[in-house]
């Protein structure tokens, strides 16, 4: 049974890394055609196209796809050992069907390990310089909010901004109010705000503080006012899917922090930590869908095998992407949102191992 077990997985993990690695050599050489105009007109040096942006983009593409190719993999050899009756001659040695799963398993395990360490903790960090590279000379990642930009920096703090330019880090007519209950106790009003990157800090120009109690107010000018503020120049523009920087311990402690601040981005940081956990178990699951979708012999062999199995991934994809949607913009739980296209296609794969012939 060792020799089955090895064989099989030989050729599960085989199978994968071929096909995966033939997909991102076709992908790397369709993205070159695809920007080489803006590599050449922004004088891109080769070393860091090479280093920084794709040596860098082969483990973000593998683990984006690697459901994807675990599908396709099992469907290809599995559907090859079925047509060549290996499975009849497994079965008909005494092999039990469950038996005959285990080295699928046992493969779709690393796979899912692999994922979820390459989406957890080593994409987030080769993410860093592939994003540098394409923010310096491909596409701007920071994007200026719209103008009167209301955030919450603590229980009772909140600061508001009429516009900010994240590339002189300058804002505009900023105030900032502290609230005991419902009551004013503090407010701040500024003619500008800058970001002082070398100490950290924040300079308030032209500014009035009025510090009201029950029993009177008092009123302070000034030019200039050195402060710290439970607030980053990044809070105040946006960075495209920032996340993709965020390890597994990064992004949960940005989570707290943006529901301190009461910020709308906490659903979409959610959903990505969700992602990160729900994709490894899809390996699994759909592992299991195409081993008993390809274990019997039909007429169109591998054809019809690989026909149905692509059509199964690419329906699981879409579902992620409208439960995502509807996450984002609508009332789903992000949980939910993540977790329902595996519970779905749990079943159906329960069903069809049932059903399986063994």
């Amino acid at each position: 049974m060792k020799i089955l077990d090895i064989y099989i997985i030989k050729k599960f993990l085989g199978t994968f890394f071929y096909a995966i690695s033939l997909l991102i050599v076709i992908v790397i050489i369709f993205d070159i055609s695809e920007n080489i105009d803006e590599f050449l007109e922004k004088d891109a040096p080769l070393s860091d196209i090479i280093f920084s942006y794709y040596l860098n983009f082969v483990p973000y593409f593998i683990n984006l796809f690697v459901y994807l190719f675990t599908f396709i993999s099992v469907i290809f050899f599995t559907s090859k050992l079925a047509s060549n009756t290996e499975i009849v001659a497994m079965l008909s040695g005494g092999v039990n069907y469950y038996r005959f799963l285990r080295p699928y398993f046992i493969s779709a395990i690393i796979l899912a390990l692999m994922s979820f360490y390459l989406g957890n903790f080593l994409i987030p960090r080769t993410n860093i310089k592939r994003r540098e590279f394409k923010d310096k000379y491909m596409e701007n990642l920071d994007l200026d909010k719209d103008r009167n930009i209301h955030l919450k920096i603590g229980s009772q703090t909140y600061v508001y901004l009429e516009n900010f330019n994240s590339a002189t880090n300058v804002g505009i007519k900023f105030s900032l109010e502290e609230f005991e209950g419902n009551k004013l106790t503090y407010k701040l009003m500024a003619d500008r705000l800058r970001w002082d990157s070398t100490e950290n800090q924040w300079l308030i120009d032209n500014y009035i503080i009025r510090e009201i109690s029950e029993l009177r107010e008092t009123i302070r000018k000034g030019q200039e006012l050195d402060t710290t503020l439970n607030l980053k120049p990044s809070d105040l523009y946006i960075k495209k899917e920032d996340f993709e920087e965020m390890n597994f311990w990064e992004l949960r402690e940005r989570i707290e922090e943006e529901k301190l601040k009461g910020s709308e981005k906490v659903t979409i940081y959610e959903v990505e930590k969700h992602k990160r956990i729900a994709a490894p178990f899809a390996t699994i699951i759909l592992t299991l869908i195409g081993v008993t979708l390809s274990s019997r012999k039909v007429r169109g062999g591998i054809g019809m095998h690989l026909g149905l199995g692509i059509l199964f991934t690419f329906t699981y994809i879409l579902f992620m992407q409208v439960t995502v949607v509807f996450a984002t913009f609508g009332d789903l739980s992000p949980f939910l949102a993540a977790w329902i296209p595996n519970m779905v296609f749990a079943v159906i794969g329960l069903v069809l191992l049932k059903t399986a012939q063994k």
